[in-house]
This record gives structure tokens, sequence and C-alpha cells, in this order.
């Protein structure tokens, strides 16, 4: 029977213990009690408990660490995919920006192609009407030159025709009086290259004139005796006089003409000229400008590409970190889970062990620990006044004892455990046991019943405590980490709205701006409209009253210069005609000069309007795209700060239930431990005094005195 406990207690043991290790260790301890004469039974029951002790104490002790260490994980996942949300969001706004850098730049390449086309093509026409300009100023100045001096051939040639007829001499006295008067004329009338019709006219007349003349130097016996006809001379005079006079009439209106047409030659050219060099001015304007927001839109994509290639690596990088931690977390987790499973394993081994020994080992421990350790059979003692005197004490300092304890210990439990223990030692006295047997054997089965139950308990209890402190402690931090995250998206959300609050309000003022800008360049294009038709119209009023001063002046002045007429009045007219061409010029000079200034100042103002209305509708577009994109981030934010809110609904809900279970007890779990484990060691030493006192009545010894406190049993025969 000895060998077959002995053996069922190992393989049970082999159950419990998870390492060879362990096993010899309580292999070594249970035979060394047996050699020390102590009950090896109750010392294995003992140490199993302190092994299982000891093992829940290490699953506390690792369920901490997982703890720290899931809560870790927890946290570093939150962060990076934090990280990660936000590296993919600026990645996606970097694209977006390069994307519109590009279009700007092929937009302004087009610009650029078009505005050098039209450069090039309005230099080319500025100088081909300047070279056109130059040579109709060439031909002019040449005709002018020749009318001029027609008119003042012509002039002269009436003058002295008028003032030799009007004196009463003939064409022939002229011829006499003034030699080559005649020839004078007709290389005039050659010089003077005006009509054709006239010319031939003069010419015509000035030959019939050189005819008669040689018929009179032919007959000078006629021509010394008397003049021709008077009648004939007149004729041929006066219609020389009237040719000429016609001739310069015709001379005077195709100079005029020829002027009139140099005016308007030059004034087109100018106005196509101002038109081309400012058109070619704003042309190169909005060249530098298209370059200069080229080279921007360079600029800003050539940072984003930057930025969009750090931002993409620094993705790569925390998704593959994301992945380890994930990696290495799992794997901790799963060694974690392992580790409780095979100490759940081992617990449960333990206990089914212990459950075993203590239910079916008793009457085999009865029979081989509880008799004398010579081995060869029970020593019989017979029952005597004294022993039962002895047991009887011994029973009654055992209940005294345990009800110290539970007095002491404010434990309900050991108060009935002694009156039970008390109610047993009542039986003993009154009926005795048999002989060999365990006087003490009912009382130390109730303790020992009591100490299995304070074990199973505190075993119980030591799994809902794991489990209160594992609950509390997830369910905590979560509520925290929800809390914070609530807070943390909260500012965000409100950071956001006042930021998209601002760039709306700026958009808004940028908008009204550029209406108002729009309602001034239009008012400007309308006045400056106005003012450049009243400038051409004013001009050329000017340009045509300057002419005609100057032509009088000439008149007069060609007439005047001569000695004739009324040389004060004269003078007068010419002296005011002056002061008026003066006038005029400066009029003229203000006017054009007033015009300039007008055109360089509306094109400025337009300039900087463009500039300003292309500035803020870029801002506009930039904002507006901003705006929007905290828009759509608030709501994000806000869906999942909504979410975040029901989970924490949720675990507040949880945790509250989790406190009615857990901390609802007025006895926290550390006091009922120590109680538990003071009420064990109590009853353990109480088990040791009474088989201490049962084998000194076994070997027939009998205390004299009784067992003094049950701190031991001693002889004193």
């Amino acid at each position: 029977m000895k060998g077959a406990a002995g053996l069922f207690l190992l393989v049970a043991l082999s159950f419990a213990t998870p390492t060879h290790a362990t096993f010899q260790q309580l292999t070594q301890q249970l035979r060394q009690q047996q050699q020390n004469g102590v009950n090896p039974i109750e010392k294995v029951i003992e140490m199993i408990s302190d092994l299982q002790q000891k093992v829940i104490g290490e699953g506390e002790a690792a369920q901490k660490v997982y703890n720290e260490f899931a809560e870790w994980c927890e946290e570093q996942s939150k962060n990076f995919g934090f990280d990660i949300k936000t590296a993919k969001s600026e990645i996606e706004e970097l694209k977006a920006t390069i994307e519109d850098s590009s279009a700007t730049i092929a937009e302004e390449e087009e610009k650029i192609g078009e505005l050098t086309s039209t450069i090039s093509t309005d230099e080319a026409d500025l100088k081909a009407a300047t070279a056109i300009r130059e040579k109709e100023q060439g031909i002019f100045a040449a005709q002018e030159k020749e009318l001029m001096e027609a008119v003042d051939i012509l002039s002269r040639a009436v003058g002295i025709l008028e003032r030799e007829l009007g004196a009463g001499a003939s064409l022939a006295q002229m011829q006499h009086s003034m030699p080559g008067v005649l020839d004078s004329l007709k290389g005039i009338i050659n010089a003077a290259k005006i009509n054709n019709v006239d010319t031939s006219k003069l010419s015509a007349l000035l030959q019939t004139q050189h005819q008669e003349k040689n018929a009179e130097v032919e007959d000078e016996d006629d021509f010394l005796v008397g003049a021709p006809d008077p009648a004939v001379f007149k004729s041929n005079a006066g219609g020389i006089v009237e040719t000429i006079n016609s001739m310069l009439t015709d001379a005077k209106t195709e100079l005029e003409e020829a002027r009139k047409k140099e005016v308007n030659n030059k004034h087109n050219y100018e106005l196509m000229k101002l038109e081309l060099e400012d058109a070619i001015k704003f042309a190169n304007k909005q060249l530098d400008k298209a370059k200069k927001t080229k080279a921007e839109a360079a600029e800003v994509k050539s940072v984003a590409e930057g930025d969009l290639a750090v931002t993409s690596k620094d993705l790569a990088e925390m998704t593959a970190q994301l992945a380890t931690i994930h990696h290495d977390c799992m794997t901790k987790a799963e060694e974690f889970e392992i580790g409780m499973q095979e100490r759940g394993a081992e617990l449960k081994a333990l206990a089914e062990a212990k459950k075993i020994i203590v239910e079916m080992t008793g009457g085999a421990a009865g029979q081989t620990y509880d008799l004398q350790q010579t081995g060869t059979a029970f020593l019989q003692v017979a029952a005597s006044s004294s022993s039962e005197a002895h047991i009887a004490n011994a029973n009654q300092e055992a209940v005294k004892f345990i009800r110290n304890l539970a007095y002491k210990l404010h434990s309900p439990s050991l108060t009935q455990l002694a009156q039970r223990v008390q109610a047993a030692a009542r039986y003993a006295a009154r009926y005795g046991t048999r002989a060999g047997d365990d006087p003490f054997a009912k009382v130390k089965g109730l303790i020992k019943d009591m100490i299995a139950k304070l074990l199973k308990e505190a075993e119980a209890e030591a799994s809902h405590k794991a489990y209160c402190d594992e609950e509390m402690a997830e369910t905590k931090a979560k509520k925290e980490d929800l809390s914070d995250e609530i807070e943390k998206l909260t500012a965000k959300i409100d950071k956001w709205s006042a930021e998209s609050k601002k760039l709306k309000e700026e958009v808004a003022t940028l908008q009204k701006e550029l209406a108002d800008l729009e309602k001034s360049q239009a008012e400007m294009d309308k006045i400056r409209g106005e003012e450049n038709a009243e400038y051409k119209t004013n001009k050329e009023e000017m340009e045509q009253g300057l002419e005609g001063i100057k032509l009088a002046l000439k008149v007069l002045r060609e007439y005047y210069g001569g000695g004739g007429g009324a040389q004060g009045a004269g003078g007068g007219i010419i002296s005011m005609l002056e002061v008026i061409e003066s006038d005029f010029t400066k009029g003229l000079e203000d006017i054009i000069t007033t015009e300039e200034t007008a055109a360089a100042e509306y094109e400025k103002q337009t300039q900087e309007n463009d500039i300003a209305k292309t500035t803020k509708t870029q801002d506009v577009k930039y904002k507006t795209k901003e705006a929007k994109s905290l828009d759509t981030s608030i709501a994000e934010a806000t869906a999942d700060r909504g979410g975040l809110e029901t989970e924490l609904t949720a675990v507040l809900d949880y945790y509250e239930s989790v406190k009615k279970q857990c901390i609802a007890k007025p006895e926290s779990y550390e006091e009922r431990k120590k109680r538990r484990e003071a009420e064990i060691a109590g009853l353990k030493e109480a088990l040791e005094i009474l088989s201490g006192a049962a084998v000194f009545l076994q070997n027939g010894q009998v205390a004299l005195r009784g067992v003094p406190a049950l701190r031991g049993v001693k002889s004193h025969l």
C-alpha cells in the first residue's frame, strides 16, 4: 500500500510540475520528510500549496509586465498610425501642389511663347512703319522744297509783270529795259514743274511773244517808227499773268495738300508708333510677369518634389517600423498566452494532485506514518485514564488555539471550525477510539478540510484578483487613452475650425476687393477712352490751327517783307499771329504731354491692377482649397471623435461593472490574502502539534502535566 500511494503521488506531481528539476526537488523533500519522521503527505500538500502561490505570483508579475508591454504596443501603434495618416495626407497635398505647379508652368510657357511672338511681330511692324515713314518724310521734304521754290519764283514773276505792266510798259519795252526777262520767265516755267497744261499754255504764250519779237526785230523800222498795237501786247501780257497766277494758285494748293498729307502721315505714324510701343511695353511686362510666375511655380514644384521624396521615405520607414512593432507585439502576446496557458495547466495539475492526495491517501498515510517508526508493528497502547485525560486536554487546547486564532484574525470560518472541533473532541472523549487509531484523527480531519477549503478559496480569489487587476488596468488605460484622443481631436477640430473660418473671411474680403478692382478698372477704362478720344479731337484741331497760323504768317511775311502795304498794321498782325502760334504750339505740347502722362498713369495703374488681380485670384484659389481641406479634416476628425466617444461610453459602462465586481468588497484582496495565510499557517501549526501529541501517545508516553500552550509535546517521565 505504501508503494502504491507513493507511485500515485509521484504521477500526480509529474502533472503538477512544469520542469524535471522541480520534480526532483519535490521527490528529495518527500524522502527527507520521511527520514525526519514528519508526515510526508502533509508536507507535500504544504509544498504544493506553496508552489501554487509561487506560480500565481509569477503569473501576476508576468501579467503586470505584459500589461505594460501591451500598453506600449498600443501607444506605439496609435502614434505610428497617426503619423502614417498625416504623412499620406501630406503626400496627397504635395502631389496636388506639384500637379498645380506643372499646370502653371505649362500655362506660363504657352503664354511666354505667345507674348514673344507678339513682341517680335510688333517690333517688326514698328521697324517697317518707321522705314516707310522715313521714306515718306524724305519724299515730302523734296516735294515741299520744290513747291516752295516754285511758289516763290512764280510770286516774284507775277510781281514783276504786274509792276511793269502797271507802269504802262510793253513786253517789247520790258525786253529792252530788262534784257532776258522773257527768257527768265521761260526758265521759271520750266523750273516750276506744276501743271503740264498750264506750263504748255504759258510756253505757247511766250513762244508767240518771242515770234512777234523776232518779227519786230526784222522790221526795225516799224518798231522804231511806233509800237505795235497796244491791244495785242495787253492781250498777250494778260494771258501770261493769268497763267502764272493760275500756276501759283495750283502750286500753293499742291503745297498745302502735300503738307496736310504729311501731317496726316506723321499723325498716323505717331499714333501707330505709340500703339505699337505701348503694346510692346505691355507685352514685355506681361512676359516678365509670366517668366516670374513660371520661375516661382518651378521653385514651388522643386520644393514640393523634395518634400515629397522625404515624406515618402519617412512613410516607408514608419510603415516598416509599424509592421516590425506589430510583429514583435504579436510574438510577445503569443508567448505571454502560451506562458499563461502553461501556468494555468500547472495550477490545474497541482490542484488536481492536491485534491487526489487529500481525498485518497488519508487511510494509507494513517497506516504508514501514524505508526511507530521502527517498522515492525504498531504499538498498541491501552487507554488509560491518564491518556484519555491527555487526549481530552489536547483536544481542548486545540479548540482553544483555534478560537484564539479566530478571535485574533476576526475569522468567522475559524470560529465555526472551533465549534466543530469542540464537538468532535466531545465525541472522542465520550466514546473513545479504537486501539491503534489516532485519537486526534477527527480533529485533524476537520482542520485539514478547513486548510483545503482555505487553499481553494485562496486559489479562486487569486485568479479573480488577477482578472480584476488586468481588467481594471486595461479598462482604465483604455479610458485614459480614449479621453486623451478625444481631447486631442477636440483641440485639432477647434484649431482647424478657427483656421477655416479665418480663411473663409479672408476669401470673402479678397472677393470683395476683386469686385471693387474690376469696377475701378472698368471706370478707368471708360475715362481713359473718353480722354483719348478728346485728345485726338483736340490735337487734330490744334495741329490744323497751328498749320493755318504758320501758313498765314508765311504769306504775310512774304508780302510785308517786300516793303509794300501798310507796314504798321501788317507788322501788328504778324506779331499777334506769332503770339498765337506760340500759344498754339504750347497748347499742342501741353495736350500731348497731358495725354502721354495720362496714358502712362493708366498703363501703370492697369498693370498694378492686373498684378493685384492675379495675386488676389491665386490667394482666393489657394485659401479656398485650404479651407475645403480643413473642412474635410474637421469632418473626418468629428466622425473619429464621435466613434471614440461612443467607444468611451461603452468602456465607462464596462469599467463601472468591473468596479462593482472588484472594488465593492469591504476588505481588500491583500488583507484577505494576509488573513487567509495566517489562518492556514495557524491551522498547520495546530496539525503539527496534534500530530506530535499523537506520536507521543502511540509510543506510550503520557504527559503528566498536559500539553502546555500546544507549543510542543515533551515527555516528563
